[in-house]
C-alpha cells in the first residue's frame, strides 16, 4: 500500500532528523531525551538523590537519562499504559495511573517518600481531528498535573508537554496556581512546526 504524502514526509523527516541520528549514536531510546537534557540544563529539575516520577514513560527516553542523574541514592519510577523494555535502576509500572490499582502500585513504589519531581512527555494517539486531538492532549496533561499535586513534596518540580491551542493557556494558569515559578520551554529538539512546548513548574506550594 502506498504511503500518504503526509506519512512519507514524516518518515523522510524522521530519517534525516539530526536528533534521531544523535539518539542512535548515543544509545538513547528516543530523540525526546534531548528535550529533557536541554530543559534540565536550564532549570536544574533533576539532581542526585532525587525521587522522580515519569508519566507516560514508554519507550523510556526520559527515564533512561534520569536514572544516572538521580544516581544510586535516588530513584526513577516510570509508568505507561504501553509496555516498556527494562531499564537499569528504573522501576516500571504498566497501566493507567488514573486507575486505583495502578495508582496504588505507584504509591507502593514511592513508599511514603517525598517525590521531588514529576515529568510527563505524554501525547494522545492522534486522530487527525485537531479539536479532538487538542482536547485529548489537554486532558492528559491535566491528569499529569493532578498526579503531581497528589505526590510532590512541597518545593518539588513539575515538567509536562503541552500542545498550544484551546485550553493550553488555562492549563498554564492552573499550573501557576500551584507553583512559585512557571516557565515555558521550547527545546531545540522540538520540531519547529510542532505546537508542543514544555511547562516547567518549580517550588510546589503544596495542597
Amino acid at each position: 500500500m502506498a504511503r500518504s504524502k503526509t506519512s512519507a514526509k514524516w518518515l523522510n523527516e524522521h530519517v534525516t532528523d539530526k536528533y534521531v541520528k544523535m539518539a542512535q549514536a548515543d544509545g538513547y531510546r528516543s530523540r525526546a531525551s534531548y528535550k529533557l537534557i536541554e530543559i534540565n540544563e536550564k532549570d536544574r529539575l533533576i539532581r542526585p538523590g532525587m525521587l522522580a516520577l515519569d508519566l507516560g514513560s514508554a519507550p523510556g527516553g526520559w527515564s533512561q537519562i534520569m536514572a544516572p542523574w538521580v544516581g544510586d541514592k535516588g530513584q526513577v519510577i516510570a509508568s505507561d499504559i504501553l509496555p516498556m523494555d527494562h531499564l537499569a535502576d528504573v522501576e516500571f509500572i504498566q497501566g493507567d495511573f488514573t486507575e486505583d490499582e495502578v495508582f496504588d502500585q505507584i504509591m507502593a513504589a514511592v513508599d511514603n517518600r517525598p517525590v521531588d519531581v514529576v515529568v510527563s512527555d505524554m501525547a494522545p494517539n492522534l486522530s487527525g481531528v485537531n479539536i479532538a486531538d487538542q482536547a485529548s492532549s489537554i486532558y492528559l496533561v491535566e491528569l499529569a498535573l493532578d498526579m503531581a499535586r497528589r505526590t510532590l513534596k512541597k518545593g518539588g518540580s513539575f515538567c509536562a508537554k503541552v500542545f498550544q491551542g484551546a485550553g493550553s493557556e488555562e492549563f498554564i494558569k492552573d499550573v501557576r496556581s500551584s507553583f512559585d515559578k512557571v516557565v515555558i520551554r521550547k527545546p531545540s529538539a522540538s520540531r519547529a512546526r510542532s505546537r508542543e512546548v514544555y511547562v516547567v513548574g518549580k517550588g510546589f506550594k503544596g495542597e
